[in-house]
């Protein structure tokens, strides 16, 4: 008898063992494919006006990119968009600070990654201005699409809630454009809304694009880009 009670506890013992063992990781990404899972940058800041570039010429300074190093990475990845041009740089650095000449007055977004294992690590996404010469206001950044995402496709519905975030290195954002419509480029749906949210009539079986414009009190705007997403019949 006293065998068969300790045969089941070790079972007990190793059923549990196991179990822990495939439990999730709370440091790992899991499913939110939305979360970093790469390095954490430190310069430039998110959201911020770099002002720190040397050998400044009246159109160029050199920014020192850096961010936290990780002991699983062999060579980084730094990319940078223009986010008024569009172009997109990428250099490849065995270190975690690396200086780059950039464009001055003008805004910027840089991430980070690295491959592990097969597996493609990306830092968060953040923005800057790289402050320009006699510049006194800038323009906002871009509005961040939250949802819906690009491409994303809904269930039959009758309405949708557009969501995005606004963010201004001046912090003088006074109202949103939001362009919205079954055509592309979309049309001006609502004007100079205050809110980071609007509920949208659809219908099914149809594919709808939206932007929004960001509009600051000293009269500069930007443009989000068009998304677009799918109402399944």
């Amino acid at each position: 008898m006293k065998k068969l009670i300790l045969l089941f506890y070790l079972s007990v013992f190793i059923i549990g063992c196991i179990n822990n063992s495939n439990e999730e990781d709370p440091n790992t990404n899991g499913n939110n494919q939305n979360e970093p899972t790469g390095v954490k940058l430190v310069f430039p800041q998110e959201n911020s006006l770099c002002n720190e570039g040397i050998n400044p010429t009246p159109s160029e300074s050199t920014v020192f990119f850096e961010w936290e190093p990780s002991d699983d990475a062999n060579i980084y990845i730094l990319t940078i968009e223009n986010l008024n041009t569009g172009n997109i740089d990428a250099y490849e650095t065995t270190d975690y600070i690396l200086p780059v000449t950039i464009l001055r007055a003008e805004a910027f977004r840089w991430f980070v990654s690295y491959d592990y294992q097969s597996d493609t690590r990306v830092s968060a996404e953040w923005n800057f201005y790289n402050a320009g010469p006699g510049v006194q206001t800038y323009p906002p950044f871009p509005a961040e699409i939250i949802s819906p995402a690009m491409a994303q496709t809904f269930n039959s519905t009758n309405q949708i809630t557009l969501q995005w975030n606004g963010n201004d290195v001046d912090n003088d954002i006074v109202s949103y454009d939001i362009y919205f419509s079954s055509s592309n480029p979309p049309i001006l749906d609502v004007s100079s809304i205050i809110e980071n949210e609007l509920n949208v009539s659809v219908s099914p079986g149809t594919i709808y694009y939206w932007k929004v414009i960001t509009n600051d009190a000293a009269g500069n705007s930007s443009d989000s880009g068009v998304y677009q997403f799918r109402i399944l019949n």
